[in-house]
Parts: structure tokens; C-alpha cells; sequence
């Protein structure tokens, strides 16, 4: 697979330029992207920047990050605080992404989305009130492990960090999520499942696959 270098600036601008062009593939009227990564790989920053190039293209826009939609902790710390296979497997609510978020903006749906459940740091509901996302918009998600889960995505950015990169970016408290990416390269290979890869070794220097 080509790489080809890009500044993250215009990584952005022609992530924007792709997403404002994509026809939802059920019919729909509003699109569904996502940005992929491991945290060392900062994939929030990425779907961050491309809000105003998707606003400024005359797209509504609603970000929802992942880190929000966590199971309580209850649940997803049953097996202990570092245990990599339930990170990989229990931390997401992915019945609560599905009801809240996916649906709404789904062919029949009202499109109005709950963009926080939980509040990671507190472990409490955040009793957001729904906000609508017109036909036309765009909804843009960023997190880790979002591939391999059958969400309706139509368009999917996967941040790739080699082996050595992930190591070296990832806080030392951290660390003991690294078995849980080693084991979705193997069962997902997320870089062959992405629409667009972005290899993000050097976050100054990027290379995607344009």
C-alpha cells in the first residue's frame, strides 16, 4: 500500500473535501465518519480539525467522542483497572452508541442524538440533553478499537502507529493497554479494514493514502 506525505493541515482539508462528498450508502441523508486510533495517535485531534473545513463546506457537524460512551465502571473494571481483554472487549457501550447516537441519524430516525452518556473521569451520567443533527450532517466520532464492530460507518480514518511508535507515544500508565492493540492488529488488521489510512508515526509528518 502507497503512502504519500502530507502536512496535517492538509490532511484535514482533503479529509473534509472526502467526507462532504459521500452519499450515505443505506439511503440516508446523513453521513456517518470516524476517526480510529490508539490514543497515543490522538485520533480526537484529527476529527476535531476537521469540523470548521466540514462547516465551511456547508456541513452540519456533531462530534461525539467514544470516551464518552463508556460502560460503568462497575462493569467494565469487573476483571480489575488493567486488564487489557476487557479493554478491548467491555469498555464500550456499544449498545448505548447503537440506541443513542447510530439510530437517530439512521434512514427513519429523528436525528436527534445524546452526544455524552457518561462522564469518564466521574463514572456518572451526564444527563446531556439531545441535539439535532439536520439531514445533510455530518456525525464524527474518534476513538480506539472502533473497527470490527459493524458500526454503519461511511467512511472510516484508521491513525496506524507502528509497534514501536505505540510503545514509545503511549504514557507509562497506559502501557498495559498495549496487549488489547496488538490483539485487534491481529483479529481486525484495522489498516486493510479503514477507508483511509494515515500512517502517524511523527504527528508533524503524516502519510495517508489520499
Amino acid at each position: 500500500m502507497r503512502l504519500h506525505p502530507v502536512t496535517p493541515a492538509l490532511l484535514a482539508e482533503r479529509l473534509a473535501d472526502r467526507i462532504a462528498d459521500l452519499r450515505p450508502a443505506d439511503g440516508g441523508s446523513r453521513v456517518c465518519a470516524a476517526v480510529d486510533g490508539a490514543p497515543a495517535a490522538r485520533p480526537e485531534a484529527l476529527a476535531d480539525a476537521l469540523v470548521e473545513p466540514l462547516r465551511l463546506r456547508g456541513r452540519h457537524v456533531r462530534r461525539i467522542r467514544t470516551a464518552d460512551f463508556l460502560r460503568p465502571a462497575s462493569l467494565r473494571l469487573e476483571h480489575g483497572h488493567r486488564d487489557p481483554d476487557s479493554f478491548y472487549d467491555l469498555w464500550l457501550d456499544e449498545g448505548a452508541l447503537w440506541r443513542e447516537v447510530f439510530t437517530p441519524v439512521l434512514p427513519g430516525g429523528d436525528g436527534r442524538v445524546l452526544p455524552t452518556l457518561r462522564d469518564p473521569a466521574t463514572d456518572r451520567a451526564t444527563r446531556a440533553e439531545r441535539v439535532e443533527l439536520p439531514p445533510g450532517g455530518v456525525l464524527l466520532l474518534d476513538g480506539p478499537l472502533l473497527l470490527g464492530r459493524a458500526f454503519p460507518l461511511d467512511l472510516a480514518v484508521h491513525l496506524h502507529l507502528s509497534p514501536a511508535a505505540l510503545e514509545r507515544r503511549t504514557a507509562a500508565d497506559e502501557r498495559w493497554t498495549l496487549p488489547a492493540f496488538a490483539r485487534y492488529e491481529e483479529e481486525v488488521r484495522p489498516a486493510e479494514a479503514a477507508d483511509v489510512l494515515v500512517r502517524a508515526d511523527d504527528p508533524r509528518h503524516p502519510a495517508w493514502t489520499g
